[in-house]
C-alpha cells in the first residue's frame, strides 16, 4: 500500500511536503518524494502530516485507585517525601493494588491506555511496582500483557519490585530484596512476564548498593535494566546506570554533567519526565544543556501514575518539556519516538525509513510543531501499527 498526498516528518530530517510512504506488511518499504514513489495500490491522506507513532517509554499504567487527596495536600504545603513517610505515596497505591483482581487492574488501565493511543502512541512501557509482594507484582505484569492483547499497541513490561520498601520491611530494604523482590523477579522472568527490570534509587527507597543488587540479579536473568535516578536528590543512580549500561536512567532532575558524560559513553538514554516535575512543583530542572553537550540521547515520557504524574498525554509531556525545560521541537519529537524506542531496546521503530516497523501517526496538522503546540485539541486522524490501519 502506497500512502501519498501527505507531509512526511521523521526525526532528524525536515518535513517533506508532497511525500509518500510505501508499506509492505508490518514494515516500511520506501519513503520519500511522491514524484519518485513506486507504483502499486495507492491511498491518499488528503495532505495530512505523517510521523512515526509515538513511544511512551515510562508509565505506571497498571494500578488501582488514585491519589487526588495527596495532590491537594501538596497544594497546601506537604512534601513528596513527607507524604511517603506518613504511609501515603507509593504505599497508598500498594494497598489499593493488592486488593484489586487482574480483571480490575485491566479495566482500570484501559481508559488510561486509550488516552495515550488517542495521542498517537504505538508503543508503551508499563511497570509493575505497586504490589511489593510476588503475587501482586506478577498480577500487575499479567494485566499489562493483557493490555497489549486488548488494543493495537506494543506493550513492553518492566519489573519494578524495587519501587519502595513495604511497611513490614521498614528499615530492612536488603531483607526485602532477598526475601520478596528478587524471588519475584526470577518468577517474572521465568514466566516471560518482564522485558526489563527497574529500581528506584533514592534516599526514600533504595541505595545505590541495593540498586546494584537488583541490576546484578537482572543480568543473571538476561533482563536489561533501567533506573529511577536523581529525582529528589543526587543519589548516584545515573552513574550506576552507566556502569551497567542500562537502557535508561529516568527523571534526572539532580543529575550533573558528570552523569551526562557517563551516560552518553554507555549509551544510556536520559528519560525526562516533565509531568512529575510539574505536578510536584519541583524547582530543580534536569541538566538539558549538559545532556546536549555530552551527546546524551534524551527521551520524553508521561510517567503516567496515580501520584506524582497523573498524565495520560504524551503530546502534553512533549509540550511541557519544551516550555519548562527548553527542548526544541525537534528534540521533543526525537524524545518521544527514536530515543524513547532506544530506551526500550527497540531499534526497529521511531523513524520512518525502509526496514523500520510501520508504526505511523496520521495527524490533522500541517507540521510537527503544531502537534505539540495545540494543547488539549484532538489532532490524531488515525494510527498505523505494524502496518495495520487502526
Amino acid at each position: 500500500m502506497l500512502l501519498h498526498d501527505l507531509t512526511l516528518f521523521t526525526p532528524g530530517a525536515a518535513p517533506l511536503r508532497d511525500a509518500a510512504v510505501l508499506l509492505d506488511g508490518p514494515r516500511v518499504a520506501w519513503a520519500g518524494p511522491a514524484s519518485e514513489a513506486p507504483g502499486g495500490e495507492r491511498r491518499s491522506l488528503g495532505g495530512r502530516l505523517v510521523t512515526p507513532a509515538l513511544v511512551d517509554c515510562h508509565t505506571h499504567l497498571v494500578h488501582a485507585g488514585h491519589r487526588a487527596g495527596e495532590w491537594e495536600a501538596r497544594l497546601l504545603g506537604a512534601g513528596y517525601a513527607d507524604i511517603q513517610r506518613a504511609g501515603g505515596g507509593i504505599l497508598s497505591t500498594v494497598r489499593a493494588t493488592r486488593a484489586a483482581s487482574e480483571d480490575d487492574l485491566v479495566a482500570q488501565a484501559l481508559p488510561r491506555l486509550d488516552a495515550l493511543l488517542a495521542d498517537g502512541v504505538g508503543t508503551v512501557e508499563v511497570k509493575s511496582g505497586y504490589g511489593l509482594d510476588a503475587d501482586t507484582e506478577l498480577r500487575m505484569l499479567r494485566a499489562a500483557r493483557r493490555l497489549g492483547a486488548e488494543r493495537p499497541v506494543t506493550v513492553r513490561t518492566t519489573f519494578l519490585g524495587a519501587h519502595a520498601v513495604p511497611p513490614d520491611y521498614a528499615g530492612r530494604a536488603g531483607d526485602y530484596l532477598a526475601d520478596a523482590c528478587l524471588p519475584a523477579m526470577r518468577r517474572a522472568a521465568a514466566e516471560g512476564l518482564a522485558d526489563a527490570a527497574d529500581a528506584f534509587c533514592e534516599g526514600i527507597a533504595f541505595s545505590p548498593e541495593e540498586t546494584e543488587r537488583v541490576f546484578q540479579a537482572a543480568a543473571a536473568l538476561g533482563l536489561p535494566v533501567k533506573v529511577h535516578a536523581e529525582q529528589l536528590s543526587r543519589s548516584g543512580g545515573a552513574l550506576l546506570a552507566a556502569r551497567h549500561r542500562a537502557l535508561s536512567a529516568d527523571h534526572l532532575e539532580h543529575a550533573t554533567a558528570e552523569d551526562a558524560a557517563a551516560m552518553a559513553a554507555a549509551g544510556t538514554v536520559a528519560v525526562l519526565l516533565p509531568g512529575a516535575y510539574y505536578v510536584l512543583r519541583e524547582t530543580v530542572a534536569p541538566p538539558v544543556a549538559a545532556f546536549r553537550a555530552a551527546g546524551t540521547p534524551m527521551a520524553v515520557a508521561t510517567d503516567c501514575n496515580p501520584g506524582s504524574s497523573p498524565l495520560a498525554s504524551l503530546r502534553l509531556a512533549m509540550h511541557l518539556a519544551c516550555t519548562l525545560w527548553g527542548l526544541t521541537v525537534a528534540e521533543a519529537w526525537a524524545g518521544a519516538t527514536v530515543h524513547a524506542a532506544r530506551a526500550l531496546g527497540l531499534p526497529d521503530r521511531g523513524r520512518i525509513a525502509p526496514g523500520m516497523r510501520a508504526d505511523l501517526a496520521l495527524w490533522d496538522a500541517k507540521g510537527p510543531a503544531e502537534v505539540i503546540y495545540r494543547l488539549g485539541q484532538p489532532l490524531l486522524h488515525a494510527r498505523v501499527v505494524g502496518g495495520r490501519w487502526c
